[in-house]
């Protein structure tokens, strides 16, 4: 990545944010599209958008305390209402009970407790009169989705969408991330098309973005190469490759697998897991945006806030096995996984072993190793490949292997990491 862009590669962190009408229904952000609600129907949310719990500041506060060092804001999401007070539409934050630009506040917020500020922005428009009913569409299913297609102009909906994008990077400063979604031209079918890179303007969209923000980092679903590619809700096996070169990539993930405010949904990860993906991701040089969905009232969920806590606490210890740490060129042993910062290696004990872990050709490398949680020292020794296991001796160890000696009670944090500092 350029320079000014290099601090996504090193936070490796972020909180992504689904908020909007959406969250007034309480089941899934594409509640719209599951449930077919027509657009006029669905609008009229927008007059119970009182959010009166409404605090950026606590979202930051929250997403600090947790070790991320950005926030993306979903800006619009594919219902069409905007949370910042656009001059192109009425179906907008500042047009509700609720009467201010959340964008605004959430902007001061981010950036006062330090972190980096990213839009999502929505290429799907399913409120705007002139985006033509597509296989995704609430309306899909109408009985006269054709007849209601009529009359409908991508281009004039494309010079809208170019239009806010424009309002975005020009009133709030400067904006590190933005997160376009989606693109979608292989769900065509024999009564729509789909949508993608012709539909959105992709690349003068992409021109704009970059001359309004120089610096700002652009994803990849343009339906055109961006910055970085963005596997959603599954963690990729392996690092992520283009035409067999390593690319810059992140993981966007939930916490139930619903984006937007899901009242009935359960379905949480476990904080240990979460943990998990997150370091899985950085030791395959991929980042890791984990997404909360505030309530109808502005708010995060008390589970999901004590869990971004819980990844916290452990942050606090080991955090530097994750900013400003990467893949390693040193082979992990089962159970265990690499993050590497220069001539620090993080071993990231996933299974807890009895006592030893052995790791291949470290031999020569090693000159300290200790538990991250404590400073606590961890003993090593080197393999002797002619000596035979005897009794409580160990032996057999191919040539070049290292032995870490652990206690048999792991440490009390989600995750034990034992920092080997390399000769």
């Amino acid at each position: 990545m350029p320079e000014d862009q290099a601090w996504f590669t090193h936070d490796r962190f972020g909180m992504f944010v689904h908020w909007g009408l959406y969250s007034l229904l309480a089941r899934h952000e594409w509640v719209q599209n599951r449930e077919r609600i027509e657009p006029e129907r669905y609008e009229r949310y927008a007059e119970r958008f009182v959010v009166d719990r409404y605090d950026p500041t606590r979202w930051a506060e929250a997403a600090a305390a947790a070790g991320m060092k950005y926030v993306v804001l979903t800006t619009k999401h594919h219902e069409g209402f905007c949370l910042w007070d656009s001059a192109l539409t009425d179906y907008r934050s500042t047009n509700t009970p609720f009467g201010r630009d959340a964008v605004a506040e959430f902007v001061a917020a981010v950036r006062g407790a330090g972190l980096k500020v990213g839009f999502y922005h929505s290429l799907i428009d399913w409120h705007h009169p002139d985006f033509p009913i597509d296989e995704v569409h609430p309306l899909r299913d109408h009985p006269d989705a054709a007849a209601l297609n009529e009359g409908r102009d991508i281009a004039r909906y494309r010079e809208y969408l170019h239009g806010q994008v424009r309002e975005l990077l020009t009133g709030y400063g400067e904006i590190s991330y933005l997160f376009y979604d989606f693109s979608y031209p292989h769900l065509s079918s024999e009564r729509f098309p789909g949508k993608g890179r012709a539909d959105w303007g992709s690349e003068e969209l992409m021109a704009l973005t970059r001359e309004l923000q120089p610096g700002i980092v652009v994803n990849d679903r343009l339906d055109i190469p961006g910055d970085l590619v963005t596997p959603e809700q599954y963690q990729p096996s392996a690092p992520m490759l283009r035409d067999g070169e390593p690319v810059v990539w992140e993981a966007c993930q939930t916490i139930n697998g619903s984006w937007g405010y899901d009242r009935d949904n359960l379905d949480a990860k476990p904080v240990d897991l979460l943990i998990r993906m997150l370091v899985d991701g950085v030791a395959k040089g991929g980042n890791l945006l984990l997404n909360v969905g505030p309530n109808g009232r502005g708010e995060i969920d008390p589970p999901d806030l004590a869990r971004l806590a819980e990844i916290g606490a452990w942050m606090d210890l080991h955090a530097d096995s994750v900013h400003g740490a990467g893949p390693s060129s040193f082979t992990a042993p089962p159970g265990t996984t690499f993050t590497q910062n220069g001539d620090r290696l993080f071993l990231h004990l996933l299974t807890w072993p009895m006592r030893h872990v052995h790791i291949p050709d470290l031999a020569g490398r090693i000159a300290y190793a200790q538990l991250m949680n404590d400073a606590s020292e961890v003993a090593f020794t080197e393999a002797d490949p002619d000596k035979v296991a005897q009794n409580t001796e160990m032996g057999g160890q191919p040539a070049g292997t290292v032995t870490l000696t652990l206690p048999v009670r792991p440490p009390q944090v989600a995750l034990p990491v034992v920092e080997i500092f390399l000769r």
